[in-house]
């Protein structure tokens, strides 16, 4: 069964299931945002957190070893001079789908916002969210902004996301390691709690 907007890997699956009394117990979703090699091209500028692949590398051994269910979420751009065009839509070789984990394509930066993401995660019986990927106040904020006010149960995985430098209105730069930080900052407590990958690993 494919459920419109998100796209399995491979081939065709049913939507994972999980127990409804194992629900409260089972590990979060892994929703793994935007890993894809348009974050490369070198328009983006400077970006924090170089390790960022590397710890999503892990955190989805962890999610598979556990049998937990992940969600990858990719970005399908309107814009003919997005970096996600051509190549840069390939996934970054870290966070390849494997076959039965989902697909979901989104065209803005949230996941929730013209996709079946919800209907995905209500038919498969899931709550909770641990959220990771790119970029940090983009897609990654928007997606967990929109998990929280959802009533999702949502953590974002600090170490496991990444954002670049990023110019105010007044023209002053703001390094990546402040940018990534205060949007963590506005993510938590009201809509997501912020953690790091070894709270899972």
């Amino acid at each position: 069964m494919t459920i419109q907007g998100a796209v399995p890997r491979g081939r065709p699956v049913a939507p994972l299931r999980i127990p409804q009394e194992m629900n409260r117990l089972s590990p979060p979703a892994l929703l793994v945002v935007d890993a894809q090699a348009a974050l490369d091209d070198p328009r983006w500028g400077r970006r924090n957190n170089p390790d960022a692949e590397r710890t999503i590398g892990s955190l989805l051994a962890a999610w598979r070893a556990e049998g937990a269910p992940v969600v990858h979420v990719h970005h399908l751009p309107t814009d003919p001079n997005s970096t996600f065009q051509g190549t840069g839509s390939t996934t970054k070789p870290e966070a390849l789908p494997l076959d039965g984990e989902w697909v979901v394509w989104k065209s803005t930066p949230s996941a929730f916002a013209a996709t079946s993401l919800v209907r995905l995660l209500e038919t498969a019986g899931i709550d909770r969210l641990a959220i990771c990927g790119f970029v940090t106040e983009n897609s990654v904020e928007a997606t967990a902004r929109a998990a929280g006010t959802l009533g999702y149960r949502t953590q974002v995985i600090a170490d496991a996301c990444a954002t670049f430098d990023k110019r105010d209105l007044d023209g002053r730069l703001w390094c990546a390691e402040e940018v990534h930080a205060l949007s963590l900052a506005n993510l938590n407590g009201d809509y997501a709690k912020v953690v790091s990958a070894s709270d899972f690993l």
